[in-house]
């Protein structure tokens, strides 16, 4: 949903350069994208999706007694967040001012929205802006675990589930059921779902597109500066471009 705004936003700015009626467009859908961002991030007093201490997302179960907790399962999941990445070069702002004056007022009055994301005020290369769930130090561990080849890394592309599973199944207790997800590199033992093990271990393309498009996108932003391990582990830096 973070993703789909971006590119609602991405839209209603290139039609608003031809017809300002779609000012107001483009305002609304930068703020439910902060609205979303948050939320995933930050949920108040609950739990959020991400992980501090692992450095990841997580599905997050609400129980009937208000509770919540994280599925520590690391899957394609927790690499999803990471695809709601969009540069924005400013063509926008330099020809309505105002819009840009409308957004910093925004900001001002609900800080909390852009506290745990990046800030989107921030310019890049170039003077680009980026619409992003995640600042640096949240993109950097995640792409550490998506780098690690025996997490995500594969040299097919990137897992749907981590390879940790593969000795560590992720085992969860419902009252006295037990449900298990373990790692299972190509066809699924059980017959749901046509017996394809779809998240349990395999590539799938179109996630990987996605993700190929946004380390395209943390790119022209950051630049040649920011680099990575890649493989994670390696010691050898690569620029995002060169990850893509």
């Amino acid at each position: 949903m973070a993703i789909y705004c971006q590119n609602m936003l991405e839209i209603a700015a290139e039609l608003s350069l031809g017809d300002p009626g779609f000012e107001e467009m483009a305002m609304k859908f930068t703020q439910h994208f902060l609205w979303i961002a948050s939320a995933m991030l930050h949920a108040g007093d609950d739990t959020g999706m991400w992980d501090d201490e692992d450095g990841f997302f997580y599905d997050v179960l609400r129980l009937p007694s208000g509770e919540s907790q994280r599925l520590k399962v690391r899957s394609m999941v927790g690499l999803l967040p990471l695809c709601a990445a969009t540069v924005f070069e400013g063509e926008v702002y330099k020809k309505y001012p105002e819009v840009a004056e409308r957004l910093k007022h925004f900001f001002e009055a609900r800080p909390e929205l852009t506290a745990f994301i990046h800030d989107p005020s921030k310019q890049g290369q170039a003077g680009r802006r980026l619409a992003s769930i995640l600042d640096e130090t949240k993109l950097r561990r995640v792409l550490s675990k998506m780098l690690d080849e025996n997490e995500f890394l594969s040299p097919h592309g990137l897992r749907a589930l981590s390879r940790f599973h593969e000795e560590h199944p992720y085992v969860f207790h419902v009252g006295n059921q037990e449900y298990r997800v373990s790692y299972l590199p190509a066809e699924s033992d059980s017959g749901m779902f046509g017996g394809n093990s779809n998240w349990r271990g395999p590539i799938w393309m179109p996630v990987n597109a996605l993700i190929i498009r946004a380390l395209l996108q943390y790119y022209t932003y950051y630049g040649d500066d920011f680099g990575v391990e890649c493989p994670t582990g390696s010691g050898h830096l690569m620029t995002l471009y060169q990850v893509a």
